[in-house]
């Protein structure tokens, strides 16, 4: 039997997740209904045979979802969700992918009964290379749990963690964590292009090396220790640059302090 379940929100996120569920398998277009006040969002929904409507209103008298998954920005959680009280007295299943928002408050808002999932993804989630961190408030059946972690994994690998006063460090080092990458691919493209290669040539050279470095780090099942030694001959050019980025600790530290400072900004906007 296949889970029924309600998608609240479209937009880039929302849209790649129910596609990744689709493509998979792991849910059959019958088996969602989306709430998108968006018109154009709502028909690259109907473009994928899933049924849309505008409002929560417009769902069906008899509908008893086994999920609702919130996918919309956490300035509107306020207003969206209290029309989704009406699932937790069916015994539905929430899940909510808005940044920053605490489970506390879906449990003000939907009843302090509900089974809640809290997610934090990032944006390469949209390719189905994303980082999905989960974390509960304990009410949710090991099926319902399951069934949710077979929904994040369509979009990347899976973590999850014990205490949501964690979800900080997890918004700072894999929700943040592109952002640092993107940048470091800036710095080594317009350092190619300082050392005399050609602007297309150097980007190519610092994308395509991160992204090899990267993969070889999550495949090779070595520690990413071990693969630098084994790049860095003593005395040679790979030593001479790690020399000027790992002397005196200055990139760990600045990384560390990168990522406090997204932590603490985390904890400021949960309040």
């Amino acid at each position: 039997m296949h889970k029924k379940l309600v998608l609240v929100g479209c937009g880039n996120m929302g849209f790649a997740m129910l596609s990744g569920w689709l493509k998979t398998g792991t849910l059959k277009s019958g088996d969602v209904v989306v709430v998108e006040p968006g018109e154009v969002l709502r028909r690259r929904v109907a473009d994928l045979n899933v049924e849309a409507v505008a409002d929560a209103s417009d769902l069906p008298d008899g509908l008893a979802p086994d999920l609702v998954l919130f996918a919309v920005k956490p300035q509107v959680i306020r207003a969206v969700a209290p029309a989704y009280r009406r699932f937790a007295t069916s015994g539905a299943t929430f899940v909510s992918i808005a940044a920053g928002t605490r489970i506390a408050l879906f449990e003000e808002l939907l009843g302090d009964g509900i089974a809640m999932m809290r997610c934090m993804p990032n944006t390469p989630a949209s390719i189905g290379k994303g980082m999905m961190v989960l974390v509960s408030n304990g009410k949710i059946t090991p099926a319902m749990d399951g069934f949710v972690e077979a929904l994040m994994s369509t979009s990347g690998r899976v973590a999850r963690i014990d205490s949501e006063d964690l979800m900080d460090a997890v918004t700072a080092v894999s929700g943040s964590g592109p952002a640092y990458i993107f940048h470091f691919i800036e710095c080594l493209s317009a350092a190619a292009e300082k050392a005399g290669l050609p602007p297309e040539t150097a980007k190519l050279l610092a994308m395509q090396t991160v992204y090899g470095a990267a993969s070889l780090a999550a495949e090779s099942g070595e520690e990413p220790g071990r693969l630098r030694e084994q790049v860095t001959s003593p005395n040679g050019t790979t030593a001479a640059a790690l020399a000027v980025l790992m002397g005196g600790n200055h990139l760990r530290d600045l990384v560390a302090e990168a990522v406090e400072a997204a932590k603490r900004r985390s904890t400021e906007l949960a309040r």
